[in-house]
């Protein structure tokens, strides 16, 4: 089997990432207790904060709170943060999971404006200059897109929201742990990330990192080991939203993926990855009837390349694909809807490979032949 659906999930891991949470099964309730074992969950959360604090250069390890993935994440600061007399300026390039909550949202009465992308998924940062009013409270946007592989420049971004006294929330879920992050240099006021695509940690995991002096509403309130007397759920981060027992098996599995990243470097993966992507990029770019999506110029991309087969459906290549060569793809809508009505592929979808650390060249050019290979053939 290949796999290269690894936007999607990554599943190959580092291998200390299994051992810490199979390691963790044995560790107890975090602040639920002074003995061993909920101690040993305690040390395990907190290394887990000051490892991805240091990956994300986030300035306190306690800013950051764990989630199951970057869609909590992202409920968590749009229902936090944002209300009925907010502006909130976003893209046609988002994931429905930034979509979704600020439709709901606007369904309340904020104001959403929805900038649109070209035909290569590309904004116009002049038209997001002049989108600011008054009330605008948020650019919540992706650095990356899921489907067309596309960076957005975060640090202008940032100081054209910071200069119209926004907020700037970040969709990281496709850039953590393949495009170097810095909370500080790129003006990040929120960061919403998961742990098992590019981070190569465990499903299930995820978190927010909230700058210091940004005030969020809690999302979830409940049991939080302190404070029980309390009719209130504790106002600090990270237990403000932290509810409940914390997925410390997972964490432990994210941890050892934080560790490895921060050893090999996140800058270096991500450039093997886009490696493998261009080398699959030259080989079928020349085939009759491919159609690319993406800007392909572009100095940072992630390892994404989306295509179709002339007017096939582009859940039948996934299925070749797959039946044929035993290799592994995404096709479909990829949960980025309006991307797909700029691009018109609403009803055809689009194929998605896309690369990871361990995938390997003789992969990739395997893969290459069989979509020549098919393209020849239907």
């Amino acid at each position: 089997m290949i796999y290269f659906d690894n936007a999607a999930t990554t599943i190959k891991k580092p291998p200390h990432v299994g051992d810490a949470m199979v390691q963790a099964l044995s560790v107890g309730n975090s602040g639920r207790g002074a003995h061993g074992p909920s101690l040993a969950a305690a040390r395990i959360i907190y290394d887990t904060r000051e490892k991805l604090a240091r990956l994300f250069g986030a300035e306190n390890p306690c800013r950051i709170a764990f989630t199951s993935n970057a869609t909590e994440a992202i409920n968590i600061a749009v229902n936090g943060l944002l209300t009925a007399d907010s502006h909130v300026i976003t893209t046609a390039c988002e994931h429905n999971s930034v979509l979704r909550p600020l439709y709901r949202k606007e369904k309340e009465g904020m104001a959403l404006t929805i900038l649109p992308a070209d035909q290569k998924g590309a904004i116009s940062y002049e038209q997001l200059r002049h989108s600011f009013r008054k009330n605008t409270k948020a650019v919540m946007i992706q650095h990356a897109s899921n489907l067309t592989g596309n960076v957005m420049d975060l640090s202008y971004i940032s100081s054209l929201a910071h200069k119209n006294r926004a907020l700037l929330i970040v969709d990281a879920a496709q850039s953590a742990g393949c495009l170097p992050i810095d909370t500080e240099e790129q003006g990040i006021d929120i960061l919403c990330f998961t742990g098992h695509k590019a981070m190569m940690g465990p499903q299930g995991t995820g978190g927010i990192y909230v700058k210091q002096g940004i005030e969020i509403e809690s999302f979830c309130v409940g049991g939080s080991g302190v404070f029980s007397f309390s009719k209130n759920h504790p106002p600090d981060l990270p237990t403000a939203l932290e509810a409940g027992t914390l997925n410390v098996h997972g964490i432990a599995g994210l941890n050892a993926a934080a560790e490895y990243l921060l050893h090999k470097g996140v800058a270096v993966i991500g450039q093997y990855e886009r490696e493998l992507a261009e080398l699959f990029l030259e080989q079928i770019r020349e085939i009759d009837r491919i159609r690319l999506f993406g800007d392909y110029s572009a100095k940072e991309r992630t390892a994404v390349v989306s295509l179709n087969v002339g007017s096939e459906d582009s859940a039948r290549i996934a299925d070749l694909l797959w039946d044929e060569y035993q290799i592994c793809v995404r096709a479909g809508a990829h949960c980025a809807p309006l991307l797909h009505q700029t691009f018109g592929t609403a009803e055809q979808g689009i194929v998605r490979f896309s690369f990871s650390w361990y995938n390997t060249k003789d992969e990739v050019l395997a893969a290459a032949d069989a979509l020549k290979e098919l393209a020849l053939s239907l």
